[in-house]
């Protein structure tokens, strides 16, 4: 009997997450623009991923130390690319980061996401700002769109589900962990935020066509798949994810791809 060793991929492909740079960077830039001017001397980017958007808030905020913190390794080689007198990087767990009340702002840009929750975290991430400190957060909330659907339907059926053993398929975490967007409001304000804004946001991405939405997600939420299964069973999962998807959706060229987020900004009293 042939028995295969399983090569199990640990970690995120800066490259596939980079394909759709541009896409990406939108709903970052408008979540820069809810920060407020003034005067940001330290600031942390939780999730920072490859590090070009880290560097780009540093940059147009004015942020005196911006530091990026992520727990890739291949994210933080890729980030390295952007070090500079003001922007570093380090190796840590957003879950568990906070500080002692000596950050103006804390950032993080579709990463909160992947976590359990989210009141504790942000109560975390909040005890890390000063008086007048602001926090700002960007998370999808697309678990209902058949990019997330359909992956669940394929990964509960065989022969997938006997690969994912006793634990399961694979969580979806926006589905599992984001709340809805009224709940992030109840949140910022008993957490004592003076000034809040938060708000529901559809991203009217065009593709060039049906078959890149997988490519989208190969970057994001097929990496949980992909961790869980040898490369072979990986590589047949997302054929049989993208047979499924192109039926749901049809073959388009080009192809329009509406993507939900929740952004969210709030400030502490000075």
């Amino acid at each position: 009997m042939h028995t295969s060793t399983i090569q199990v991929v640990p970690d995120w492909n800066p490259e596939q997450y980079r394909r759709f740079a541009a896409e990406r960077a939108q709903p970052f830039h408008d979540l820069l623009a809810l920060i407020e001017p003034g005067e940001i001397s330290r600031a942390v980017d939780l999730g920072c991923g490859p590090g070009e958007l880290t560097a780009l808030a540093g940059s147009q905020l004015a942020i005196d130390e911006m530091i990026g913190i992520d727990n890739s390794p291949a994210m933080l080689d890729k980030a390295s690319e952007h070090v500079s007198v003001r922007v570093r990087f380090e190796d840590g767990d957003l879950a568990r980061w906070t500080s002692d009340g000596d950050v103006d702002l804390v950032l993080a840009a579709a990463s909160l996401q992947w976590v359990p929750d989210h009141a504790e975290v942000m109560a975390r991430w909040t005890a890390a700002l000063r008086p007048g400190g602001q926090i700002a957060i960007q998370v999808p909330a697309n678990a209902d769109m058949p990019s997330h659907s359909v992956a669940r339907r394929v990964a509960e059926r065989e022969p997938y589900l006997s690969m994912f053993g006793k634990q399961g398929p694979p969580i979806d975490p926006v589905q599992a962990y984001v709340l809805q967007p009224e709940r992030y409001a109840q949140i910022l304000y008993e957490l004592g935020y003076e000034r809040q804004h938060v708000r529901l946001q559809v991203y009217p991405h065009v593709l060039p066509s049906t078959r890149h939405v997988v490519e989208w997600v190969r970057g994001t939420m097929l990496t949980r798949f992909e961790k869980r299964v040898d490369r072979d069973s990986f590589e047949a999962f997302v054929a049989d994810y993208e047979a499924e998807l192109l039926q749901v959706l049809g073959e388009h060229e080009p192809h329009f791809f509406p993507f939900r987020r929740i952004l969210m900004w709030g400030r502490l009293p000075a």
